[in-house]
């Protein structure tokens, strides 16, 4: 078995930010002791467990070798009898539990003990196959199939994967060789998928070394996705931290993130495929975000946007040593449209550019795409915002005969580097406010002093409250 590489001290560094943010923000377990004599231990979640187990009940082996793939598969197929009962709470206690692809159940929940390590596995034959996701018309890595994703699920309700700080490593560097050496038949495998499902939250975890993206919810909705620490190297393939695709209804907060790839990517289909889904990615509220990424952005909304993406709101975000903060990418032959996005509170540092829209995105899942479908990218709001050691404010690259429109920037500082030409502007339409350095001619400073919007209201998952929920441990030693 091949060990990824050691990560790297700034990786470090962000868990222990993570740790004491989350310390702060109240997403914890905390440890009690009762009469009996046993632990238990409280955490927040969406529901509470009426029944609970441990994963050596079902022959789980935690010496990192032995797969314990039939050992989870056995424990969530038992508890899920419970479904109807209360529902049940997996406990994967402190060791290293090497396993394959498993599936999880509805009323259920999967925790994670401090020092509780999932590994995945580099055995291929232990990664079901699945077919390629009907918003896409093939793989990402391959034209065929995909492999399972290590924790998958698919139309359930009421899922939660959580833990004390446990770790979920997806030992993704046998899948990056792969990728590399063009040896892939099939689209490698993410860390974790929840598919055609609702009422879903995923916190309180470590995740490290995924094979592709680490978590990917997809036409699914009301998932909240809380106090991850998500960690990749920086030059591994496709590691985006979090995907939501074609689900509405998401609030992500209080997330540390070091990735490959962009660290927050919103989609929704690709090209025709996406087109013909028709599935937008909706109503969706980031906050609390730090990110680490710099070969890409730190929220991208694309490039796969064929069945639209709206009201996303975003703020109190932090990118340190990351190619842009909130990026646009999207291509003729998308379709759809990019529209009601609100950014407020951005702080910035080494930053290749601020602001990024990319309209000639050039990848396609085939031919067949019509090229006369073109995107509306419109009502695109940004705020309070201040960037240090920047090399580009903006690269803003619209359409030709298709402009991006409703464009808004208030109250913006750059400090940049020695490069003369700090706005490159093309194809785009909006205007400015008490931003510096200047921007260019399609987007005017107005004289007077005006506020890009951000709502007022709240999307619907805000106002979802956490219960206090507790289960009794056993002995784990």
């Amino acid at each position: 078995m091949k060990p990824c590489p050691k990560l790297s001290n700034s990786c470090v560094v962000g868990v222990i930010y993570t740790v004491l943010l989350l310390g702060l923000q109240g997403v914890r377990v905390v440890e009690c002791r009762v009469a009996n004599g046993l632990d238990c231990f409280e955490y927040p979640a969406i529901s509470c467990r009426k029944h609970s187990a441990v994963l050596t009940d079902f022959g789980g082996v935690g010496d990192g070798k032995t797969s314990n793939t039939k050992a989870f598969q056995y424990a969530i197929s038992n508890l899920s009898h419970y479904a109807s009962d209360g529902g049940a709470l997996l406990v994967v206690p402190p060791g290293k539990w090497l396993t394959g692809s498993f599936n999880l159940t509805s009323h259920f929940t999967l925790f994670l003990q401090k020092e509780a390590t999932i590994l995945g596995s580099q055995d291929e034959s232990e990664w079901p196959t699945l077919p390629v996701l009907p918003s896409y018309g093939r793989g990402r890595d391959a034209p065929d199939g995909r492999f399972s994703s290590l924790i998958f699920g698919t139309n359930l309700t009421d899922v939660i994967i959580t833990g004390y700080n446990g770790t979920i490593d997806g030992q993704g560097c046998y899948w990056w060789d792969k990728f590399h050496k063009g040896e892939l038949k099939l689209t490698r495998p993410y860390m974790i998928e929840i598919m055609f499902s609702d009422h879903i939250q995923i916190s309180n975890l470590t995740l490290i070394n995924s094979p592709s993206w680490f978590v990917h919810p997809i036409y699914t909705s009301d998932i909240i996705i809380q106090g991850l620490t998500i960690l990749a190297p920086v030059d591994s393939p496709n590691t985006d931290g979090i995907d939501p695709d074609s689900c509405s209804n998401i609030r992500i907060e209080d997330c540390y993130i070091v990735s490959g790839d962009d660290c927050v990517a919103i989609k929704s289909g690709w090209d025709e495929y996406g087109i013909k889904f028709g599935m937008p990615s909706q109503h969706i509220i980031i906050r609390r975000l730090e990110c680490v990424s710099p070969d890409s952005a730190m929220i991208a909304l694309g490039s796969e946007m064929s069945g639209g993406i709206q009201d996303v709101r975003a703020e109190d975000l932090t990118a340190i040593n990351t190619q842009s903060a909130v990026r646009i990418k999207t291509a003729v032959g998308r379709g759809a449209y990019v529209r009601d996005i609100f950014i407020k509170g951005m702080n910035l540092n080494t930053m290749k550019y601020v602001f990024w829209m990319t309209g000639s995105y050039s990848s396609h899942p085939d031919n067949g795409f019509d090229p006369k479908t073109l995107p509306n990218i419109t009502g695109i709001n940004y705020r309070d915002v201040i960037a240090e050691n920047v090399t580009y404010s903006a690269r803003l690259e619209g359409i030709a005969n298709d402009p991006f429109t409703g464009i808004c920037i208030s109250n913006v500082t750059i400090h940049s580097g020695k490069k003369k030409l700090q706005w490159n502007c093309t194809d785009i339409e909006g205007v400015t406010s008490n931003v510096y350095p200047k921007p260019c001619e399609l987007l005017p400073l107005k004289q007077e002093k005006i506020e890009c919007p951000y709502p007022d209201d709240k999307v619907s998952i805000e106002s979802v409250q956490l219960k206090t929920c507790s289960f009794k441990s056993v002995s784990f030693f």
